[in-house]
């Protein structure tokens, strides 16, 4: 593949712009290899596939100034040890954090976000993926509070909260959220979460919006654009309207086969055509990064890591766009929506 080089006017604008991704889940290889998220790695035996895509070393020198930090829900523990287990892993995530101040500074709301970055430190947020983690006891949402900034309702698997837009063979009546969704969608509301719907299926994703405060902004972490590249992963443009409705933003994947390329030729170019479809469908104030960083996927060849996110203004700027639509892309749109979700 022949690579662009990134002109000066492309790094001049990556400089300029808060560097915000909303679904980063390196956090799971601590949990499964002990992978240290404080330590600068390679690209590791994968060669960057699949994980070893992050860490907070490579973050910094990347300029990406801030994050939400996924847990992910083991789906086939009991529903008690689903709730107990995340607790204990909320605490090894925030330790980890807490344990190298100067680098990085857990964060709630968008001043918490510019104080850490004018103290060059990496804003944290944590988020959950599968909300079946706090299903046993909605209580605990209320007593973790807006210490976690998002909820992916459902993941790869249904569960007592609805049901995943992952292929499955388990036939259902019902494609949406049961009771106990729509109760945890209001939970989620009134503590100022985001409610996530990346990997909901498309009936829940709008049962989802029914219950949903139509005050508060919804967020879709981690998609691709079905409009670019048909996948039951990727959101359509009915799903794409509803939520800019809210004030929303979607975040867009780097997996390469959900952006509509081959599984070991994925390039950054697809990311920024699934970017430009939510551009122009409903404006540019919609759409952020959702990298899924070290989620098991397959990065792009010319962006296997945080390293070359420079790469993406300059494809952005041979488009002709602006720095400001840029800026707004990188990260303030993510800032805007956490704003109107839990005010300065």
């Amino acid at each position: 593949m022949n690579v662009r080089p990134i002109l000066p006017e492309a790094r001049a604008i990556y400089d300029s712009c808060d560097i915000i991704d909303l679904h980063v889940d390196t956090f799971i290889w601590n949990r499964i290899f002990g992978y240290d998220l404080r330590k600068r790695h390679g690209r590791g035996l994968t060669g960057a596939h699949f994980m070893s895509q992050v860490d907070l070393p490579r973050l910094r020198e990347a300029k990406v100034s801030g994050a939400i930090w996924s847990i992910t829900t083991n789906p086939f523990r009991t529903s008690r040890a689903r709730s107990e287990i995340f607790t204990r892993n909320f605490a090894r995530l925030t330790e980890i954090f807490e344990s190298v101040p100067n680098e990085v500074a857990l964060v709630k709301t968008v001043a918490d976000y510019f104080d850490a970055k004018s103290q060059h430190r990496h804003a944290a947020w944590i988020g959950v993926q599968g909300g079946n983690a706090l299903d046993f006891d909605l209580d605990a949402i209320d007593r973790f509070g807006d210490r976690l900034i998002k909820v992916t309702v459902v993941h790869l698997l249904s569960s007592p909260l609805g049901v995943t837009s992952a292929p499955s063979p388990m036939g259902r009546s019902t494609k949406g959220l049961t009771g106990r969704g729509r109760e945890f969608i209001e939970r989620l509301n009134a503590n100022r979460i985001f409610v996530d719907l990346a990997h909901i299926h498309h009936e829940g994703f709008f049962d989802a919006l029914k219950v949903h405060d139509r005050s508060k902004p919804v967020l879709v972490s981690h998609t691709g654009i079905s409009g670019v590249h048909p996948h039951w992963r990727n959101l359509d443009d009915e799903q794409i309207r509803a939520v800019a409705d809210t004030g929303g933003t979607i975040g867009i994947i780097y997996q390469s086969t959900f952006l509509g390329d081959p599984a070991l030729k994925g390039r950054a170019e697809s990311v920024v055509n699934h970017i430009e479809h939510v551009v122009n469908l409903v404006g540019d104030d919609y759409v952020s990064l959702g990298s899924d960083w070290d989620g098991m996927i397959l990065t792009p060849t010319d962006m296997p890591t945080c390293l070359e996110l420079p790469r993406l203004v300059q494809l952005m700027l041979d488009r002709g766009w602006s720095a400001e639509r840029i800026q707004k892309i990188m990260g303030g749109n993510f800032l805007r929506a956490l704003k109107l979700l839990r005010g300065a």
